[in-house]
């Protein structure tokens, strides 16, 4: 279609109804990989969803990504908490949505993908639609994907999909002005607050262990002391020499493109009936290098850095033993699997130094938690005296530090831009300001632990907004909450959805080469 768009583009409106996408590589399309012996991550709407077919749905977030497409990869990437998962999610997500969207009578035309693509933050120029971003995007980067144009225009028909579905959910959402009120007031009403903070070191001293308990830890939680698996990989890099790196623009698009013609070659080779990685690489004139052994938690030098890479390596088996070209920021490796070695059930000494550190943070944090909910109490008790929180904390034996008055956002939607101004927020001010927010001025709250120990919080005053200041903001104030139900409310059907299309929530190797 976009083919098209850019050999005829000043004709396009009257072409534009008979367009069609170009066809492309067997491995690529969208042919029933079901059917294909390729492994099975899983099951969906009664059928097996094979390993390609999960990795293509899995590569196209990267697309989307290169695209500009904010929405939809966040969208179907919600609960991801590492790119694993950020894969996982999309790709069964994406199933759903192109499921239901048809369910729900959504089909999007030509015209209208044709539009979506032009609207591509990736293609946007000074004046709009820019045809030779487009024309430079499609001829350097989707080859290098394993992707065509077609999937550019397979992406644009899903975020049309994903916003008309969005349309339909939100239509019966709506905001009671009461809430809109309490929510403008809690997040820009200044607070006044003093902060009463324990850390960790200084309850280290109070804590020992004893081999007694060392051994009743290692009895009672033994299933989980195990090691973390090994691998060892070598691996054959095509990557940019020292000035390579330097160039820009279209002068180092056009390099990297033949970097990735070279991969794909050898990636090619590797597919031959009893090849061989070293005598591939021999061929190719290139030296393997291989890692020691390596942990996901803990990676080789030569994968440090590079997710996709540690991804890849722990994705490969005995029975596929070669990966896909992954791109690095400066080239193309990849990876073939040398050796494996399994987790294995830690003994009692091996195991020790896990227990000890184990034992002693628990200890820590009990100590720390009874002691701050001591001094809680005795803030709470104390405070109606009419005395000031620093006098009633110091009599506690503690120290109360009161922060410079502060709101939950920093500037309310409608109100005139202020300078930035250079912040010097404490690692903990998040902590701080949730548990602020649930406080009225006078209380104290319980014990909220940190990263660095925890801490107790006391609103002293919070400031009073006037209904002038609410309605400045009224119409920003209620587009933004009603968005944000919006997307709780899509999320629920999303979930829903996923059950009862019988997504099975297991992890698969998903990270795109």
């Amino acid at each position: 279609m976009i083919t098209v768009m850019r050999k005829h583009h000043k004709v396009l409106m009257i072409l534009i109804t008979i367009l069609v996408c170009i066809s492309f590589s067997w491995y690529w399309n969208r042919t029933d990989f079901a059917q294909m012996n390729n492994g099975v991550v899983g099951r969906i709407y009664d059928r097996s969803i094979s390993q390609v077919e999960f990795q293509r749905n899995s590569r196209l977030l990267r697309l989307a990504s290169q695209l500009g497409m904010r929405n939809l990869a966040q969208t179907l990437t919600i609960g991801a908490q590492n790119e694993t998962e950020a894969y996982e999610n999309f790709s069964w997500n994406l199933m759903v949505l192109r499921h239901e969207a048809e369910k729900l009578g959504i089909k999007p035309t030509t015209p209208e993908i044709a539009t979506q693509v032009k609207s591509l933050p990736a293609f946007n120029g000074e004046k709009g639609f820019d045809l030779a971003a487009y024309s430079q995007f499609a001829d350097h980067i989707l080859g290098s994907m394993g992707f065509s144009e077609a999937q550019i225009e397979e992406l644009a028909a899903d975020q049309i999909r994903l916003e008309r579905v969005q349309k339909i959910l939100n239509a019966g959402v709506t905001m009671p002005e009461s809430e809109m009120r309490k929510d403008f007031e809690e997040a820009y009403a200044k607070m006044d607050v003093a902060v009463v903070r324990f850390k960790f070191e200084d309850f280290n001293k109070d804590v020992a262990t004893s081999d007694d308990d060392i051994s009743k830890y290692y009895a009672s939680h033994k299933e989980q002391l195990k090691s973390d698996e090994q691998r060892k990989v070598k691996l054959v890099q095509f990557a940019l020499s020292g000035a390579e790196k330097k160039l820009t623009g279209k002068a180092r698009i056009d390099v990297l493109q033949k970097l990735a013609d070279k991969a794909n070659d050898f990636t090619d080779a590797l597919q031959a009936k009893g090849a061989d990685f070293d005598q591939v690489a021999a061929k190719f004139q290139i030296a393997p290098k291989e890692t020691g052994e390596f942990s996901q938690q803990s990676p080789d030098p030569l994968l440090a850095g590079t997710p996709a890479l540690v991804q890849s390596a722990f994705s490969l088996t005995k029975d596929t033993p070669n990966g896909d070209a992954i791109q690095t920021q400066d080239g193309f490796v990849i990876e073939h699997l040398v050796k494996i070695d399994p987790s294995h059930q830690l003994t009692l000494e091996e195991a020790r130094p896990k227990i000890v550190d184990a034992l002693k943070t628990q200890s820590v944090r009990q100590l720390l938690g009874a002691k701050a909910t001591e001094i809680a109490q005795k803030l709470r008790e104390n405070l109606p005296g009419g005395k000031s929180v620093e006098e009633v904390a110091q009599a506690a034996g503690v120290k109360a530090e009161k922060l410079p008055p502060f709101a939950m956002a920093d500037n309310p939607p409608g109100a005139p831009p202020t300078p930035p101004a250079k912040k010097d927020e404490a690692p903990d001010m998040q902590f701080i300001k949730q548990a602020a927010s649930k406080l009225e001025p006078g209380e104290v709250s319980d014990f909220v632990g940190t990263p660095q120990g925890g801490l107790i919080v006391v609103l002293e005053k919070r400031e009073t907004l006037g209904p002038a200041e609410f309605e400045k903001s009224r119409h920003e104030i209620e587009d933004r909450i009603l968005t944000n139900k919006g997307q709780i409310v899509f999320y629920e059907w999303l979930r829903e959805r996923r059950h009862a299309a019988g997504v099975e929530e297991k992890k698969a190797q998903t990270a795109p080469g």
